[in-house]
């Protein structure tokens, strides 16, 4: 049995200066970029493979990586126009985004691999009170998102508030059982979002990967996983590769940014993302991999860039 202690979150240490949830705040002010709802799998992750990785590519296309991208940290271009110019880079899903924003995604003959769901990541699936809304608003979305041909939807735990961590598994699992048959009937994916608790959502519940591990057990369903956000399980975990090899089964999704401060994953950080990638694929993964950093430097040359170095 295992120690639901043990998933409690670090000390904390100063927050990062920008998150997705400041991005949220000031584009629901009016700020430049794409309305987004505060949300974040992809493909089910196959079995083992032994089959060697190609030679290292110079562009995004022609590796065993689906590359995606994260509208939010790029929020002053607008939707269309960055659609055009992550095209050519080999990006092949714009994601994180809501349903009026999907068809421009399409228009530009790219996806979206990652839909925003119901809920937010302060307010999410652990509190019982919530979960007639929430799923609700699942019930209206997962049609929507199939019939656009979406992979996946985003949901979060929620911050814990004083809830302890078995008893916010126990509500997760409860409130996430009543929409999985209509995801599994319309073959969508939910997947919830690892976020470090440290340092960027102090408060988050599903801030280790043994306690989102569990709860896909708990939940039972094929159409439930988790998204894996490397940035995020660095700061709160560490031992990125291995743990991806110990739980690819239960992963649906990744994200990317660098370590520390979520800037470009470049030689300027700490994870070496090229070998990072190697890992995943050879897990027999086949979904997408989104870029979610904040550049600093030039946006559009950090991102082809990041996708040049994920091409494995």
């Amino acid at each position: 049995m295992m120690n639901l202690s043990d998933f409690s979150s670090g000390a904390v240490v100063a927050a990062a200066p920008i998150t997705r949830r400041d991005a949220l705040a000031q584009l629901a002010a009016g700020a430049a970029g794409a309305a987004l709802v505060a949300a974040s799998g992809a493909e089910a992750a196959g079995g083992a493979t032994t089959q060697p990785a190609p030679a290292p590519n110079t562009s995004g296309a022609g590796g065993r990586i689906k590359h995606s991208v994260c509208k939010w940290c790029y929020g002053s271009i607008p939707l269309a126009e960055f659609c055009q110019k992550v095209k050519p880079m080999g990006i092949q899903s714009v994601e994180l985004l809501g349903e009026k924003e999907w068809p421009t995604v399409k228009a530009a003959g790219l996806t979206v691999a990652v839909a925003s769901g119901p809920g937010g990541i302060a307010d999410g699936w652990n509190k019982p009170a919530d979960h007639d809304k929430l799923v609700k608003e699942s019930e209206r979305l997962l049609p929507l998102i199939a019939q656009a041909g979406l992979p996946n939807m985003i949901v979060f735990s929620g911050n814990r508030r004083g809830l302890a961590d078995d008893e916010g598994l126990k509500n997760c699992a409860e409130g996430l059982k009543r929409i999985t048959p209509l995801a599994e009937k319309l073959g969508v994916t939910v997947i919830m979002e690892l976020l470090n608790s440290r340092r960027d959502h102090k408060d988050y519940q599903c801030d280790k990967t043994p306690w989102g591990v569990e709860l896909v057990k708990r939940i039972g369903s094929p159409r439930f996983k988790l998204l894996y956000d490397i940035y995020h399980m660095q700061i709160d975990e560490g031992d990125v590769i291995a743990t991806i090899q110990a739980n690819h089964e239960h992963i649906g999704h990744y994200h990317t940014g660098g370590v520390p401060g979520r800037a470009e994953i470049d030689e300027t950080q700490e994870l070496n993302y090229r070998r990072i990638m190697q890992a995943i694929v050879d897990t027999g993964y086949v979904g997408y991999v989104a870029q979610e950093f904040i550049p600093k430097r030039d946006p559009l040359a950090s991102l082809a860039q990041a996708v040049k170095i994920c091409t494995v």
